[in-house]
């Protein structure tokens, strides 16, 4: 398969190993492993489209192995800590995603979990570790991601089943909006927090008036 299109490797492992290859994928891709979940989802929404795959299965797989990919990077996160913020410094692109999935939890809070998972997937592995290591209620946690991930899982499943003769279009598409998705969320968000932190400090230096 050397040289072979990315978007066609989706279609054939798609055609050869179908719904559980989904579920694998998706749970792994939670975990920052790179793997082409969204593309592998686009590609099984078009087999259910022309009834070689089930649609309810593709949802289904994909759903449960998203969930279940969050949550394990949210406990893994907990129960390692120090290890873990180790292990992702030790790459710049993992260490970079890192820190704009801080600044972003710290501007949008718990709906930061639910935006990463499909607005800005490429944060969603690392706002799972976040998550864990800053021990936000695991509680929230779930429910903001199981609400996202249905978001994903909807958009990409739903597309491929939609446009199912235009998959690699639509994959390259995604792709460079979701690029520049992360990169304009992270600026304002950095944006705002600079203008809060200017205005306070200018706040804190104007002398007050006596009576």
């Amino acid at each position: 398969m050397a040289g072979q299109p990315v978007s066609e490797l989706a279609l054939a492992l798609i055609a050869d190993y179908g719904v559980p290859l989904l579920f694998a994928v998706t749970f792994l891709s939670c975990l920052a492993i790179p793997v082409p979940s969204s593309l592998l989802m686009l590609a099984s929404g078009g087999f259910a489209a022309t009834g070689d795959l089930t649609l309810s299965s593709v949802v289904l797989a994909a759903y449960v192995g998203a969930v279940l990919g969050d949550n394990s990077g949210y406990w893994i996160a907990r129960a390692f800590g120090p290890r873990l913020t180790n292990w992702l410094a030790t790459r710049p692109r993992r260490a970079h995603l890192y820190q704009n999935a801080q600044t972003f939890m710290t501007r949008w809070g718990g709906s930061s979990i639910f935006f990463s998972c499909w607005l800005v997937a490429p944060l969603g592995p690392y706002v799972n570790y976040v998550s864990g290591l800053t021990k936000l209620s695991w509680p929230r946690f779930a429910l903001w991601g199981m609400a996202g991930e249905v978001a994903w899982v909807g958009i990409y499943v739903g597309l491929g089943y939609l446009f199912s003769g235009s998959i690699a279009l639509l994959a390259n598409l995604l792709g460079d909006i979701s690029g520049f998705l992360v990169a304009f969320v992270i600026v304002i968000g950095l944006g705002a927090w600079l203008w809060r932190m200017s205005h306070h400090r200018t706040g804190k230096s104007t002398p007050q008036s006596h009576m």
